[in-house]
């Protein structure tokens, strides 16, 4: 097979749809000869700032020396950004390669799109060697394909309701889903949370006697923007700069350094130059980041109330006024709790859908903001909705595009094709 006819093969098994549970993974795992057990691994479950948190450990860990695997979802632009080896995306023809090779062990499993993608990074990066690999979890935690692994550290970053339709109808039963990756002896490190959700975590950190890491209680910071302190019995780290934009981030930076912190007590060394090369020379497209022109657009993938809250949260602390808001959502999640904390920032919505099925019709979207006294109108794609929005803005307006990372990604697309243009 080629490149495409890779990435069709790939796409054609979503439709066995999301199917949680460990069998398939495990079996497709033990005909490949268990290559999640060459390597060290960390271990990312949470609702929102998983990515973001595995992105900066990788880092940290690729500074400190060690040759280091991420796995992350979903991609921006292209499928070979999932899978990443010191920063850089597996090669075309590597990913061809794994192809080949996890098909040729399927056989008659109905193994599902996630469940194919993360037998191939780890075999991936069996075959290159990696020291560590940082995997991020897909949905929930107890039966997602990537917890058939035996990491080194746990994390779970915060935690708040989303995929109710698979994880439960309330905090609770989310964060009993999330805390399945917790393992006994294991140690975890918890990001900021409810309290719900944290009574629900170190419950079952103590079942499972597994060391705890707890934010505010073991590891804190202290901001003094645009830096921030980092704070932990056995480690105090002053005047971090971080390389991502929002209060929300530096909890998230925060938490990898925790990760680090862990690790470090367990043996692993980790200079603190390299902690600081992690948190200050991260880069995480599509996530509160700026597209700098005649008019500035701002890319975050919000797509559920935490992220929808810590975005209006940042537009807050920047004192920036209404934006021009490009929206389109992700069906099944609920439009009314997307949009309640960012309509109030909204001068105008333009209203689309995100290049993925299915979606939350826009219609939807503008009845919600017309309701909230905000002027909404439909646009057919992500490209009209920006290119209508650029047109209204007035000189110091802010386009804001968000609701989707799929629609992040795809008006990423629209933006460089824009300059490759002018």
């Amino acid at each position: 097979m080629d490149y495409q006819q890779s990435l069709d093969y790939l796409y054609g098994l979503q439709r066995f749809g999301i199917k949680l549970g460990l069998s398939n993974i495990q079996t497709l795992l033990t005909r490949l000869g268990h290559p999640e057990r060459t390597m060290r691994i960390v271990h990312v479950a949470g609702t929102n700032g998983k990515g973001s948190v595995s992105v900066a450990t990788a880092l940290m860990l690729q500074s400190a020396g060690l040759r280091t695997g991420l796995y992350t979802s979903p991609h921006l632009h292209s499928f070979t950004e999932r899978i990443r080896i010191d920063g850089r995306a597996i090669p075309e023809p590597d990913m061809v390669a794994l192809v080949d090779l996890v098909r040729a062990v399927v056989g008659t499993l109905p193994v599902t799109f996630f469940e194919f993608t993360t037998a191939m990074a780890l075999l991936h990066f069996h075959r290159e060697r990696v020291d560590f690999a940082v995997l991020e979890v897909g949905m929930g935690g107890r039966l997602d394909a990537t917890n058939a692994v035996m990491p080194e550290v746990s994390v779970i970053t915060p935690v708040c309701m989303d995929h109710a339709e698979h994880l439960g109808p309330d905090l609770a039963a989310v964060a009993g889903e999330k805390a399945g990756i917790i393992k006994p002896q294991v140690p975890v490190v918890i990001g900021p949370q409810q309290p719900e959700a944290k009574r629900v975590l170190l419950a079952r950190a103590e079942q499972s006697n597994a060391p705890v890491c707890l934010w505010n209680r073991d590891y804190r910071i202290v901001e003094h923007p645009p830096c921030f302190d980092f704070h932990h019995a056995d480690l105090v780290v002053e005047n971090l700069r971080p390389g991502l934009e929002g209060g929300h981030q530096r909890q998230n930076l925060a938490v990898a350094l925790a990760v680090a912190t862990v690790l470090r007590d367990h043996g692993l060394p980790l200079p603190v130059k390299a902690l600081r090369d992690g948190v200050e020379n991260v880069r995480w497209p599509g996530r509160l980041e700026w597209w700098r022109g005649d008019t500035d657009v701002l890319l975050d993938g919000a797509h559920n109330q935490g992220g929808a809250l810590a975005l209006a949260r940042y537009l807050e602390d920047l004192g920036l006024g209404k934006v021009r808001w490009v929206a389109g959502i992700k069906a099944p999640r609920n439009p009314d709790e997307l949009l309640a904390p960012l309509l109030p920032h909204t001068l105008r919505l333009y209203a689309t859908v995100p290049p993925v099925a299915p979606s939350v019709e826009p219609d939807k979207l503008v009845q919600i903001a017309r309701r909230a006294g905000v002027p909404a109108a439909v646009h057919e794609s992500s490209a009209e909705a920006v290119a209508a929005a650029l047109a209204d803005c007035e000189k110091g307006e802010v386009v804001l595009v968000a609701g989707s990372l799929f629609l992040v990604g795809e008006v990423r697309d629209f933006l460089m094709n824009m300059e490759r243009t002018r």
